[in-house]
């Protein structure tokens, strides 16, 4: 006779969420409770396979009672709390900080997600100067990627100030677009890969992501799995594949097929959603529902494609 072991039930906890009862399980965090009514509740720092890091302040929410707009990614919800999605605090804040970050980064690569929040919140990055979308538009040197710079004024970040570091043949990093969300960071360490390979270096406005020493990527402990890749919500790293696409004008997500498969290299069994233009693959993701990978993969299953297309008997 085989033993089942059953996960002890959770509690439910009643809050109060725009007026609404609402009834969540013990240690939801408010920004679960919000989607499991259907609340569109914006994050940039939050995803699901990593541990929340509370950097980049667009998720918050009004508590009563509480004196400061509070993370919903990362608070949980307690028994009576009521809690102010879309008042004019948490709107004003949400706008503010969206505007802070596409005033000193380029967003225009981000997810359509962020693209809607964007347009939801009007938000304005003209008010603090330049957007840095159109400044990297008019200053990149797009001819050759080896030499493709990122020149923005002196007094900007240094996480913006960085050249576009394509020194492998995987992925390029173009930290022009970066907000220091940490995603990066806590993908290469012990939420998926324990790399450990890449970190905030500096502090204030020179804080900035870096390798150990400075060292190029082959210099460092990177393993290449791609999965800071596969977490960073604004395109400052991409697969070289679609960057090298993308400069010469040749991307099109209109023409492109998804087709999740299995990965062949071994038994573990890690699903792989193949990106496909004009018959060839051309990227590889892997779905964040997925029980095996949890939208995380190694060196082969992320890059080890090219071979499909070299069909020629030499």
């Amino acid at each position: 006779m085989t033993a089942v072991f059953l996960e002890t039930p959770r509690r439910l906890v009643d809050v109060e969420i725009d007026g609404k009862a609402v009834r969540v399980p013990e240690g939801a965090t408010l920004l679960e409770a919000c989607r499991a009514e259907g609340i569109d509740t914006p994050t940039l720092c939050y995803l699901e396979n990593l541990t929340p890091v509370n950097v980049c302040r667009v998720c918050v929410v009004e508590v009563e009672g509480s004196r400061t707009l509070v993370p919903a990614c990362s608070r949980k919800a307690e028994p009576g709390m009521k809690v102010h999605t879309d008042s004019d605090r948490v709107k004003t804040s949400r706008k503010m900080v969206l505007e802070f970050l596409a005033s000193s980064a380029d967003i225009s690569l981000a997810s359509a997600d962020v693209q809607r929040w964007v347009a939801d919140y009007a938000v304005d990055p003209s008010r603090y100067g330049t957007p840095a979308a159109d400044h990297e538009a008019g200053e990149r040197d797009a001819t050759r990627p080896g030499e493709h710079h990122a020149v923005v004024s002196g007094d900007s970040a240094a996480t913006v100030r960085q050249p576009v570091k394509y020194d492998n043949d995987s992925y390029v990093r173009d930290y022009s677009r970066c907000i220091l969300c940490y995603k990066c960071v806590e993908a290469c360490g012990e939420d998926a890969q324990n790399t450990f390979a890449i970190a905030v270096a500096g502090r204030g406005f020179d804080a900035r992501i870096s390798t150990e020493y400075d060292v190029t990527l082959p210099g460092s402990a990177c393993v290449y799995c791609g999965n800071c890749i596969g977490v960073c919500p604004t395109g400052a790293l991409m697969p070289a594949s679609e960057y090298n696409m993308r400069l010469e004008g040749t991307w099109d997500e209109s023409a492109q097929t998804v087709t999740t498969t299995i990965c062949p290299y071994c038994g573990v069994g890690c699903n792989l959603e193949l990106h496909v233009q004009d018959n060839t693959i051309i990227k590889v993701t892997s779905p964040m529902d997925h029980d095996v990978t949890n939208g995380h993969l190694c060196v082969k299953g992320r890059f080890g494609f090219e071979f499909v297309q070299r069909r020629a008997r030499e």
